[in-house]
């Protein structure tokens, strides 16, 4: 890697350019809600607009900043359906509802188009989504997965590309073919959780940083809420901290897996010389299980990620180590500077399936994103609206998908899940 310049460790790119603002003031003294939210990611922020939209009234409390999660420094792309396969989500909660869920996931694409216009973000919105392969077998089983979209589901956005075509898209010769989804694709995802903050703080809701909870109990009919300096006293209360919840609710705690995967951002390439790398503009993903994804952004830079560490942020060697994955893509780019490396923490379940449901009546909670979050965390935060508001039925399909513990418990479940990723790993490399 070229060392003109050394790359900001964990510096967003993101934070860097969305102009975020000063810090909200902590949660001080007592105050009453509606609903207190837990976590100013999508999810939160989502709930809070929709809530405020309907009269309630929505106190949300971050430990960080909005956005300082996955929602802030993710890869930013859009993709329908979720992180698990749709033929093992059948499987798991049968046809009708597996369909269901698919249907949803593209509301949550939906209704995120929708926010950006009627709330005019400003976050780098470009249509598409390319899914790559790079072995005969992923190339089939992309085929495959196109004719059951087609055939099943009714669902015509999606093109396969075969290879002489693809070449044109992205001058690599690691991809064999793709399937393109002009229903997807990328934005700058700090800037759209922003975008979302600043329309529920419009709409009503109150915003606390720097308010990590400490605890929450029922007091008679009511929840409290504690932060170090402050109480909410509520009457339904929504945990949307996702991987950064921690040990806060151990209950979740037990069905979820914090990983880390890691991005750069390239210095400004110019125009012609970053457009000739995505031609079309989309957000790209390979097919590997450890898979590596990119895409342009707006100030004509390449912003790459993958790896994964079970083990939680590692900065170091972040740097180098993605950008040799980068170079795989495109030796083209050897010599490039990389003036911004990051991580970034996801929340995985054991299936790969969103983990939404209830602690207790008033109590609900939205985790298990496992790297599909950007459109549904935002709608998963509208569906908590619904329920809170007295319709439970989209929230509901999700919140029947079962789930189960990583083995191992708390202590050993990481080394455990390591070893197994080695299976997944060589599969990759068959």
């Amino acid at each position: 890697m070229n060392a003109a310049r050394a790359p900001e460790q964990n510096a967003s790119y993101y934070r860097a350019t969305a102009a975020p603002g000063p810090a909200l003031p902590p949660l001080a003294g007592t105050v009453a809600a509606d609903v207190c939210v837990v976590g100013a990611g999508l999810a939160g922020c989502s709930a809070a607009l929709a809530l405020a939209e309907r009269g309630f009234r929505v106190i949300v409390l971050e430990a960080q900043r909005i956005g300082w999660g996955a929602s802030g420094r993710s890869g930013g792309q859009i993709i329908a359906g979720l992180a698990i396969e749709q033929d093992a989500l059948e499987r798991i909660v049968g046809g009708p509802d597996a369909r269901a869920l698919w249907e949803l996931s593209l509301a949550a694409v939906a209704r995120l188009h929708l926010r950006i216009g009627q709330h005019r973000i400003d976050c780098d919105w470009v249509d598409g989504f390319l899914l790559a392969a790079l072995k005969a077998r992923q190339w089939q089983g992309l085929q495959r997965w196109h004719d059951e979209l087609q055939q099943r589901y009714g669902y015509t956005s999606t093109s396969l590309i075969g290879r002489e075509q693809l070449r044109a898209l992205l001058p690599s010769e690691r991809y064999i073919g793709a399937l393109f989804d002009s229903f997807g694709g990328h934005l700058h995802p700090l800037r759209y959780t922003l975008g979302i903050a600043q329309a529920a703080r419009a709409a009503g809701a109150s915003f606390h940083e720097g308010s990590a909870v400490l605890g929450y109990g029922a007091q008679a009919e009511r929840l409290q809420v504690r932060t170090r300096d402050g109480l909410v006293e509520c009457a339904q209360l929504l945990f949307a901290g996702n991987a950064w919840l921690g040990a806060t609710v151990p209950v979740l705690q037990q069905r979820l897996l914090s990983v880390a995967s890691y991005i750069i951002a390239t210095e400004p390439l110019g125009a012609a010389r970053a457009e000739a790398l995505i031609t079309n503009n989309a957000a790209v993903a390979d097919s590997n299980w450890v898979l590596d994804y990119f895409r342009r952004s707006a100030d004509h830079r390449l912003l790459f990620g993958g790896r994964v560490n079970y083990s939680g942020i590692d900065l170091r060697g972040i740097a180098p180590a993605t950008y040799a994955r980068m170079l795989k893509v495109y030796p083209q780019l050897a010599g490039t500077r990389v003036e911004y490396a990051w991580g970034c923490l996801l929340d995985i379940t054991r299936s790969r399936a969103p983990d939404f449901g209830r602690l207790a009546p008033n109590v609900y909670y939205l985790q298990g994103f496992s790297g599909h979050g950007m459109a549904l965390a935002g709608f998963a935060g509208e569906l908590v609206a619904e329920a809170i508001a007295g319709t439970a039925e989209r929230f509901d399909v999700f919140a029947r998908i079962p789930h189960r513990e990583f083995p191992g418990g708390l202590l050993l479940r990481r080394p455990t899940l390591a070893l197994a990723m080695l299976w997944y790993r060589l599969r990759d490399w068959l």
